[in-house]
């Protein structure tokens, strides 16, 4: 059977326990606490039971903790599922919504973020949702823009027959209109 992973010892019990204190992060406080006992001497086996986690868990908080300190227990997020857009798929989105589509070519007088995905999977092979397709055209900072619509029967000159009048400028009152009270 191997043996244990060392602490680092430049660290003490009582200065994990007061880094403890300090810490707003409950996860990192239990993992602080779990290493102080084992600093003070006792078992790996108590400081996890303790923590109420295996024996696996405390070695890895003792590997973050001798790579990074107090600060390599907080709790961090996990990396999640990788993009699948490059720099070269993103740049060819981009350049495709600023050329905008040519109606002969592509078939459509303005994009869709299903052509989009389209055009992604015609030149690399690349199949994308419309939703994961909205998110990164989001992140390189475009918006989805549409015109206001205009009923087919409208006249200008018309309009004007419609609008709302400004309200009147605002005047005070002069002094002759107010009155005392008795």
């Amino acid at each position: 059977m191997g043996s244990a992973v060392e602490v680092r010892s430049d660290y003490s019990a009582a200065a994990l326990r007061q880094f403890a204190r300090r810490c707003g992060d409950a996860d990192q406080v239990r993992r602080l606490l779990a290493l102080a006992e084992i600093l003070d001497g006792r078992s790996r086996g108590e400081a996890a039971r303790t923590a109420g986690v295996t024996l696996q868990i405390v070695r890895d908080w003792v590997l973050r903790f001798n790579a990074d300190g107090p600060d390599g227990l907080a709790t961090r997020k996990a990396p999640g599922k990788a993009s699948l857009l490059n720099d070269t798929h993103r740049a060819r989105l981009a350049a495709a919504v600023e050329a905008g589509p040519i109606p002969a070519v592509h078939g459509v007088v303005r994009w869709r973020l299903i052509d989009l995905a389209q055009l992604l999977w015609d030149e690399f092979g690349v199949s994308v949702t419309r939703f994961t397709l909205g998110r990164e055209l989001r992140a390189l900072g475009y918006r989805k823009l549409s015109a206001r619509p205009r009923h087919r029967g409208q006249k200008p000159e018309d309009l004007a027959d419609f609008k709302k009048p400004s309200q009147p400028v605002w005047r005070p009152s002069g002094a002759t209109s107010r009155r005392e009270r008795p």
